[in-house]
């Protein structure tokens, strides 16, 4: 897609990832070009007359001036089509393992031109509209059979409607005429492939309010700060705290349809392990291999510095062609800081008048450009279809000074924060998500939505939970200063509800074949069964109970195995119902009242 006139420059300096080029005059901002005599991909980032500013996403070293510059005369933009399920990206949308092939090494050649969705491998079509057809922008020409997973489904692009005048069925490449549209007697030929600028969000007939939730099976997030189908969450935690092993849970176990995972600026261990993880997880709820419904985008730290903004934008666009379809999709993003990072070399080296602690001026922005493209809607079309985007970003602030720029930015622009605690994870209690630092701006809504399904009584459940938990880190610090003696029965029990809260409840194994993941009927009745069991204990205790006999019932063995029944044996939860009403019962003293219910 060139420009009538081709514009050329020449390199006029090289600073890292930043090449200033002169005579470019007519290029515009964020066009693509491509760098010195090997052609590097680059991307305009500033203009001044006939002098542009352009982030490399590759290496520059062995650069010369006045090697040529060539403008492409198109804004950076990803390839959309059938094709991009099970394939692994870097920042800017070129399939490393093709790169392999091509490259015949292990490390990616510079300059090298690979398309993002292979030319060759021909597609499935079938027609779902009929030539005679009029057809609006986002209606559904036809379908694919893109993975056993995924229908992945054909649509007018936006900008193009009328009537359909030709539409056939059969094997195509994904640049082949499938349809043809027309109009006012001008006729558009539609393949499979599209093209979108990663810099501008896909338009939706209506944005709808964030009411229906996004279930996890993580007990802590579904339970106490859950997140909504195209809502927005930030996950900001130190080294170690298990940030990663958070995306990955919600990777495998959210209740999403499409899974896209960028990895922005981290370990290429860390991704490596994804990329081997993932074609071995099974989806629970097909039996197939993950992978089968996931996109992997790699900018892992030891790639160039530059590519890590335009992983995040390759990541939500992709997500948001998925969102058009009908699917929900969730967005991770592992980590912003990394992206934050790549920003404000970038600005640096534009000498731009830094923000706080150097990062530029326009972090804010930047950051909220992004998760506003999050979100649940009517999507474009006839049909009235309805799709979502769940982002979920994770940052790492330097020693988990959550007082740092990028947190606090993300923190204004997110409504869940699920706060990670290195104490806790020291502890060995995962997911480290600290309930007293955590919130979700979803609550209420979400509330309202459970409380339908579980008889009104899911919210006074989980603010009670919450209310314990509180009590609790009050009661501690009166503790460690006077001594446990100091406190009464109630308060006592206080504590071992908490305790029972926090280590059979909230404490979640992820490589426990049952406990990785928790229904959301299995979390009401685990924490129904242990508010039901402090109630009780509560009525004993004051009618004279001894506290050690009630804190060490047998009971309280089954309530800490709840957590390992399996999903068709929650029935069996239940019946602890009667059983702590039988056990509270018999070490309540003759005297007291004869039913402690």
């Amino acid at each position: 897609m060139a420009t009538e006139k081709t514009i050329r420059g020449t390199i006029e300096k090289i600073s890292g990832p930043l090449v200033v080029a002169k005579g470019m005059l007519g290029a515009s901002m964020f066009d693509v070009v491509r760098i010195g005599d090997i052609g590097l991909v680059g991307e305009i980032i500033e203009l001044k007359g006939d002098t542009a500013s352009i982030q490399a996403y590759e290496e520059t070293s062995g650069l010369m001036p006045g090697e040529p510059v060539v403008s492409t005369g198109a804004p950076l933009s990803v390839e959309l089509g059938p094709g991009l399920m099970e394939q692994f990206y870097d920042g800017v949308q070129r399939p490393l393992n093709l790169i392999e092939e091509v490259a015949k090494s292990h490390f990616i050649s510079r300059g090298i031109d690979v398309p993002a969705i292979d030319r060759n491998t021909k597609w499935q079509f079938t027609p779902k509209a009929k030539e005679g057809d009029f057809v609006a922008e986002g209606d559904v020409l036809g379908v694919v059979q893109e993975t056993v997973l995924v229908e992945h489904r054909v649509m007018v692009p936006v900008g193009v409607s009328g009537k359909v005048t030709k539409i056939r069925e059969g094997s195509f490449t994904v640049e082949e005429t499938i349809a043809v549209v027309e109009k006012d007697g001008e006729k558009k030929n539609i393949a499979m492939l599209q093209r979108w600028p990663v810099r501008k969000a896909r338009p939706v007939a209506k944005r709808l309010p964030p009411v229906i939730p996004l279930t996890t099976g993580q007990r802590v997030v579904d339970a106490f700060f859950p997140i909504a189908m195209g809502g927005t969450a930030c996950v900001p935690g130190p080294f170690g705290s298990g940030k990663t092993v958070i995306q990955h849970q919600l990777a495998k176990w959210a209740e999403a349809e499409i899974v896209v995972y960028v990895g922005c600026g981290e370990r290429g261990n860390e991704m490596t392990d994804v990329l081997l993880e993932f074609p071995e997880l099974e989806d629970p709820r097909s039996g197939q291999p993950l992978m089968k419904r996931t996109v992997l985008i790699a900018n892992t730290s030891n790639m160039p510095v530059a590519a890590r903004e335009a992983s995040i934008y390759t990541a939500i666009t992709m997500a948001e062609y998925y969102r058009d379809m009908g699917y929900s999709v969730a967005l991770m993003a592992d980590s912003t800081s990394r992206w934050a990072e790549a920003l404000r070399e970038m600005s640096g080296r534009l000498e731009e008048m830094p923000g706080e602690e150097g990062y530029p001026a326009y972090l804010g922005t930047r950051l909220a450009s992004f998760y506003e493209r999050a979100g649940r809607a009517v999507v474009l079309g006839s049909q009235g279809r309805e799709g979502s985007v769940t982002a979920i970003g994770a940052v790492s602030p330097p020693g988990g000074d959550l007082s740092e720029p990028v947190s606090q930015n993300t923190l204004r622009v997110t409504k869940v924060f699920w706060g990670l605690d290195a104490n806790l994870a020291y502890q060995r209690h995962f997911p480290a998500i600290n309930w007293l630092l955590s919130y979700s701006l979803y609550t209420e809504k979400l509330d309202e939505f459970w409380d339908a399904k579980f008889d009104d009584e899911w919210s006074s459940l989980r603010v009670e939970g919450m209310t314990l938990l509180e009590e609790e880190d009050k009661l501690r610090e009166i503790v460690r200063l006077v001594g446990i003696d100091a406190l009464s029965k109630e308060e006592r029990m206080v504590l071992e509800t908490a305790k029972s809260l926090r280590e059979d409840f909230l404490h979640q194994n992820a490589f426990h074949e049952v406990d990785t993941y928790a229904s959301m009927e299995k979390q009401f009745k685990m924490l129904k069964t242990i508010i039901n069991f402090h109630h009780q204990g509560m009525e004993a205790l004051k009618k004279g109970a001894s506290m050690n006999e009630v804190f060490n019932l047998p009971v309280r063995e089954s309530i800490a195995r709840m957590r390992y029944l399996e999903e068709k044996d929650i029935g069996r939860i239940d019946e602890l119902e009667e059983t702590i009403r039988k056990e509270i019962n018999s070490v309540i003293p003759v005297g007291g009242e004869s039913d402690a219910a």
